[in-house]
């Protein structure tokens, strides 16, 4: 199995790990606290990563640049207004089929891979991307009155359009990222992953911090009182992105995209043997779609 794939299904593991604790979180300190932690908790992980391989593994540092601040910039920015909107969807009443489209982001990153890095992915990885897409997307209504039927019905309403845009920046953010790391130019995919998850992070917690200190001078306060639970949060979000920028160093960011979305299938797996949850018909045959996505695109 390909080093890639290895890093891309332990960093979906970890999400997953991190997803579930920020939904505590989100009980605690709301959502935009809760999405803060993963960044600014996060950011001395991401350095002792850095300086892991910098003073124990010998590795030397890249030399930064506009091109690579470019992108980091970029992506960083298109993370933040891809949370930001997808946390808006959850203010409609249907907003179960916009969220659905906001999970096109691999099908999207494969664009974006063309035009920003002149990448192109196969017809059979495009395939693929969109078997997984699709069963990703039936799982999404598949809790709501709605019926597959609504995701082309529903496709000229609001909602809608805020899950593709949604979906549009993760896929801008996922190839901005492979193109950050990609400029460095070595010394090989673990520093290049480091340096560029290092400053993303960084940057991001800037911004965030700057935005919610304006919006609520109280809030830093309530969330570096949650700091146990919070710093759990910063380990596996920034372990996670760790592995998706070493993984997207080294294979097309929509094809490291779609491998993803096997952390659906680590979500049923804990609602099913930890919370001895039931899942019905039409999540049976998303988790099959995924499944069966993610062998195409390996076996070819």
């Amino acid at each position: 199995m390909d080093t890639w794939v290895v890093i891309t299904i332990a960093a979906a593991f970890l999400q997953n790990v991190r997803s579930t604790l920020q939904k505590y979180l989100k009980g605690h300190i709301g959502t935009t606290g809760a999405t803060f932690v993963r960044f600014g908790y996060g950011l001395p992980f991401a350095f002792l990563f850095l300086g892991i391989l910098y003073y124990f593994m010998g590795y030397p540092l890249p030399r930064l640049h506009w091109v690579f601040a470019g992108w980091v910039v970029l992506a960083a920015l298109a993370q933040i207004f891809a949370q930001a909107l997808l946390i808006h969807l959850f203010s409609f009443r249907n907003f179960a089929v916009g969220t659905a489209y906001s999970r096109t982001e691999p099908a999207q990153a494969a664009l974006f891979g063309l035009i920003f890095l002149s990448e192109t992915v196969s017809w059979v990885a495009l395939l693929a991307i969109a078997i997984s897409v699709a069963g990703v997307m039936l799982i999404s209504v598949a809790r709501t009155e709605l019926k597959p039927s609504a995701l082309v019905t529903s496709l000229a309403t609001r909602s809608v359009a805020i899950g593709l845009c949604s979906g549009t920046f993760f896929g801008i953010a996922a190839v901005g990222y492979r193109g950050a790391s990609l400029s460095l130019g070595g010394p090989n995919f673990l520093m290049q992953g480091g340096v560029t998850l290092c400053a993303a992070i960084l940057f991001q917690t800037v911004i965030m911090l700057a935005f919610i200190t304006l919006r609520d001078p109280a809030e830093p306060r309530r969330i570096l009182a949650a700091w146990k639970p919070a710093l759990a949060v910063g380990f596996f979000g920034a372990s996670a992105s760790f592995g998706w920028f070493t993984a997207m160093t080294l294979e097309k960011a929509a094809v490291v995209k779609a491998v993803a979305q096997i952390e659906i299938i680590f979500t049923f797996a804990s609602t099913v043997f930890i919370f001895k949850e039931k899942i019905n018909r039409l999540e049976v045959a998303g988790c099959i779609a995924i499944v069966v996505g993610i062998l195409v695109l390996l076996l070819t």
